[in-house]
């Protein structure tokens, strides 16, 4: 049986697919993770805070209350550093600008679709995406 190759054309198709879907995948979970949540915002001090009340409270806790409050303590640690952490949205939105028209056509997204994940119509603007796709 002889082994099936590749035409370097099919290998670079392949390799436009992916780098189209890994700016779309990475724009799409930017907007996913900085979009506002309902309710009041925690600051970072605001949760500094707690953690500082968290300790207090570690000394007097029953075994079950120091198992809750040290997750309490590890979420909130976790989200002071989701907070201070920042993402260059404005990067991932051009990547995705320049190769959304051409992945979603491929891969028969339309306008409607792209708006109900959060793009913003904007985006899908200069991405030369229409309302008619």
């Amino acid at each position: 049986m002889s082994k099936r190759t590749m035409s370097d054309e099919h290998r670079e198709a392949l390799s436009v697919g992916r780098a189209r879907g890994r700016a779309v995948r990475n724009y799409l979970e930017a907007l996913e993770s900085h979009r506002p949540k309902r309710g009041r915002r925690r600051t970072p001090e605001t949760m500094r805070a707690r953690i500082t009340e968290i300790d207090n409270e570690m000394g007097t806790a029953t075994p079950m209350q120091r198992l809750h409050l040290t997750q309490e303590k590890m979420d909130l640690a976790a989200k002071i550093e989701a907070a201070e952490t920042t993402v260059n949205i404005s990067a991932l939105e051009d990547e995705f600008v320049d190769v959304a028209g051409a992945y979603g056509e491929s891969n028969g997204i339309s306008y409607a679709a792209w708006r109900a994940v959060g793009v913003p119509a904007a985006i899908l603007k200069r991405a030369g995406v229409s309302r008619s796709t």
